[in-house]
C-alpha cells in the first residue's frame, strides 16, 4: 500500500492541495487553547502545516516516505516545525506520549484492523483531549460512482459507519457526530460531492 501512496505524492504538485482540510481547520480553530496535535496518515502535510501557523507542536506520521518528503517541504516553505514519521499505525510507538489533540482526515484504514488502530490511537490522547476525524460515509460509494473525481477507498469496507466509530471511541463523549453531503475542493483527487462522518469527541 506504501506504494501506493508514494506513486501519488511522488509528483511536484500536491495531490490534495497545500491549505488545510476544512472541517479540521474550523475544529482546531475553535479550541479554547493550543497543545500538541498528532496527525495519523497525514499524508503531504496540508493539515500539519496548518497546525503549526496556529502555535500547535504537531506529530504526524504516514507510511509513504515522499508523502514526508512533500510535508517538511511545505513546512520549510511556511517557515513552521512539525515532526514528522514514516511509519503505519500498526508500527508507530505512541508508548509515554499524551497527545492534546488527534486529527484523523480521510485515514481509513483495512476493516479488520480499523477497531485495534483507532482505539490505539485514541489511547494516546490526554483525558480532556480532543478527536477531530472527517472520513467518508459508507453512503459514499454511490458519490465515487457517479463522479470518481472525488476520491476515497475503493473497498465499501474501508468506507465509515457512525455507530461502528462512536463503538471506536468509546472513550469519548461526542460534541459532534453526524454524517453530512458536502463539497470537496482539495487539490485533484477529493473534487465534488461527498458523503462523509464529521466527529469531534472530548476523551473522558
Amino acid at each position: 500500500m506504501s506504494n501506493f501512496w508514494d506513486n501519488r505524492y511522488k509528483e511536484e504538485v500536491y495531490a490534495y492541495g497545500t491549505t488545510p482540510n476544512r472541517f479540521f481547520e474550523q475544529a482546531l480553530s475553535e479550541l479554547p487553547q493550543v497543545g500538541t496535535v498528532l496527525l495519523a496518515a497525514e499524508g503531504e502535510g496540508r493539515n500539519a502545516v496548518f497546525a503549526a501557523q496556529q502555535g500547535w507542536t504537531v506529530s504526524a506520521f504516514d507510511m509513504s516516505v515522499e508523502g514526508q518528503k512533500k510535508a517538511m517541504k511545505l513546512a520549510q516553505d511556511k517557515g513552521v516545525v512539525i515532526n514528522y514519521l514514516v511509519s503505519t499505525v500498526k508500527e508507530i510507538d505512541l508508548d509515554r506520549r499524551e497527545f492534546d489533540t488527534l486529527g484523523l482526515i480521510f485515514a481509513h484504514f483495512p476493516e479488520e484492523y480499523r477497531r485495534i488502530y483507532h482505539r490505539k490511537l485514541a489511547k494516546a490522547i490526554k483525558k480532556g483531549g480532543t478527536l477531530i476525524l472527517e472520513g467518508f460515509s459508507k453512503q459514499h460509494k454511490a458519490k465515487q460512482e457517479k463522479n470518481p473525481a472525488v476520491g476515497g477507498p475503493g473497498e465499501v469496507s474501508m468506507l465509515f459507519d457512525l455507530a461502528e466509530l462512536k463503538e471506536d471511541f468509546q472513550d469519548f463523549t461526542f460534541t459532534l457526530a453526524e454524517e453530512q453531503v458536502v463539497t470537496l475542493q482539495e487539490g485533484q483527487f477529493h473534487l465534488g460531492e461527498a458523503a462523509v462522518i464529521r466527529l469531534i469527541g472530548v476523551k473522558q
